[in-house]
């Protein structure tokens, strides 16, 4: 469970999805479906979750010289939790 969550997202964009939605983002691996997600964030962070919605971010190619780089694309998770749920980590406590 715990090799699906890589870290969490911590910026100012998503710490306001946290105030207002209590909705946290984390980046997960590429092959976690929503409900591997939802059991690894309630196992890890022991919280009830009420939704979760997922986006594969796309890598950018880039110019190495005379060679073209591939892109590393990820994956990220935004998961809701229910009413008076909260998540430590983010917090700052």
């Amino acid at each position: 469970m715990y090799e699906i969550i890589k870290k969490p997202l911590i910026s100012e964009k998503n710490a306001g999805h946290s105030e207002d939605n209590n909705t946290y983002a984390f980046e997960v691996t590429l092959d976690a479906s929503k409900t591997d997600i939802r059991q690894a964030v309630e196992k890890a962070f022991n919280v009830k979750v009420e939704g979760v919605r997922t986006m594969v971010c796309r890598g950018k190619y880039f110019r190495k010289q005379m060679k073209l780089g591939a892109p590393k694309h990820w994956k990220k998770a935004l998961v809701t939790l229910k009413q008076g749920e909260k998540i430590a980590l983010f917090e700052g406590a």
